[in-house]
């Protein structure tokens, strides 16, 4: 297998999918890319053409499968939420259909909208192939690669007294998990993975930012060794790791997202995953 440093998917004027290679970490809208049909493709460097980059897509060989996610992951996190680190990681899933693409505009209903939106930027992995009862040794040949992602999620539905605190329902929306805009290989990430960081803004003013490593309590080996336990977990599985300190259902006053708000998520060496959300139904006020 030919080695990779970033991979990205795309889509042309003319909506045809394509993978490319690139040596960057943030892909040019309209530019012009040597394109692969399949991610096979792309991993191996054959059957390559020319095309236009017009719209970025999640950079995964599989867009249908459920994608996992890890709650009170860094220190920071918990301390803001006044909750005890837990012995092992909270994992949930979030349905296929929240899956969504760098720079694409999240519509969030009215339901939404109404229910205290917030954002979570994530350091994310994706899995190289299908595995279970995996060692944390051994969890780093089952990585294929690392990218950005927000974990947005309505908090109104994680209080206790709504639904007894659960992740799910407040997160598994659709649209709720943009990822992107790259796919770093372990060995491009691990470069800079002893220092980098995480930084969240909205419209354009920061609200997180964390070194992970100094903060993150369970590392991907980990979190992928935990939640493979008896369970099997497929090749091309999303795997997002939490979020640090910054919400916005913490911050004093609280401070969600709002109609028109612009989402940077920035990872060194893994690119600015942006998006915006539109509240295309309005918002009541539950306050």
């Amino acid at each position: 297998m030919v080695t990779f440093k970033y991979l990205f998917q795309f889509e042309t004027g003319n909506q045809e999918k394509f993978w490319a290679r690139s040596e960057s970490a943030e892909p040019v809208i309209g530019g012009s890319v040597t394109a692969y049909l399949t991610f096979d493709d792309a991993i191996n460097n054959t059957h390559s053409g020319t095309a236009i980059v017009a719209k970025l897509l999640p950079p995964l060989p599989k867009t249908n499968l459920p994608l996992y996610c890890v709650g009170l992951n860094y220190r920071s996190h918990a301390k803001e939420a006044s909750i005890n680190i837990p012995v092992n990681p909270p994992v949930w899933t979030k349905p296929a259909a929240a899956l969504s693409a760098p720079n694409e505009i999240i519509p969030v209903s009215r339901f939404c909208a109404s229910h205290l939106p917030d954002w979570e930027g994530e350091l994310v992995f994706i899995t190289a192939r299908e595995c279970r009862d995996v060692s944390p040794e051994e969890a780093p040949s089952y990585i294929l690669g690392y990218t950005v992602g927000n974990d947005l999620s309505c908090r109104f539905f994680q209080l206790p007294e709504q639904s007894g605190g659960q992740f799910f329902y407040a997160k598994a929306f659709d649209k709720f998990a943009p990822i992107g805009p790259v796919l770093a290989s372990p060995d491009t990430f691990y470069e800079t993975r002893s220092t980098a960081s995480l930084v969240t803004r909205i419209n354009g003013e920061v609200k997180q930012n964390t070194v992970i490593q100094n903060d993150m309590i369970f590392t991907p080996e980990h979190v992928l060794s935990w939640m493979s336990q008896s369970t099997t977990i497929p090749a091309y599985t999303v795997v997002m790791t939490g979020t640090p300190a910054g919400v916005g259902i913490f911050q004093k006053p609280r401070q969600l997202l709002k109609d028109g708000d612009e989402i940077e998520i920035e990872i060194s060496g893994l690119g600015t995953l942006k998006n915006q959300v539109r509240f295309e139904e309005g918002q009541d006020s539950i306050m």
